[in-house]
């Protein structure tokens, strides 16, 4: 085995745990803002059309991205069920449930990180192969991870959005 390659396999689970360690925050307290629901609202549901075009030629991908968008719309949806809504004054907050949302990111990088040690393994192989992007980006465990995500976060946006737009309007400050 190579010195590479044994580093490799070291700093694989320090970059899983650094990712993890990454991901925390975003799943604490926080205050809501209709911008960044609106943004997720909007760019994800955009991002999927776009992916779902660029596929229409190829059906198992396709039927693959479709797959992981009903399979992150519902843990969206079962997760803003479960997501601690607040009103402080003249602020809403909110906690997501973490679990899903970080498993749901957890495996987006799992993903990512996966097709970086298939380049690293074929290029250090006697006879690389060539892998071009369409091979990564067709591939069904490429197109599962990201409608997973795309559509976790296009749920969880949507939701927070309708929770945002249910509230009554608060008092004006004299």
């Amino acid at each position: 085995m190579q010195l590479t390659t044994l580093a490799l396999l070291i700093l694989i689970p320090l970059l899983i745990w650094r990712v993890y360690l990454r991901l925390r925050p975003f799943f604490a307290r926080q205050e809501s803002l209709m911008w960044k629901h609106w943004t997720g609202a909007v760019l994800f549901p955009l991002m999927l059309l776009g992916a779902a075009a660029s596929l229409h030629d190829d059906a198992p991908a396709l039927a693959s991205l479709s797959a992981g968008v009903l399979g992150g719309g519902w843990l969206g949806f079962f997760t803003l069920k479960k997501t601690r809504l607040e009103t402080i004054g003249r602020r809403y907050y909110f906690k997501p449930y973490e679990r899903f949302g970080i498993l749901v990111c957890m495996l987006f990088a799992a993903r990512v990180l996966q097709i970086g040690v298939e380049l690293y393994m074929n290029r250090q192989s006697d006879i690389p192969q060539l892998i071009t992007r369409e091979m990564v980006l067709r591939h069904p465990l490429s197109c599962i991870a990201f409608g997973l995500l795309a559509g976790y976060l296009a749920t969880f946006s949507i939701g927070m959005l309708r929770w945002r737009r249910a509230q009554p309007p608060l008092p004006e400050l004299e």
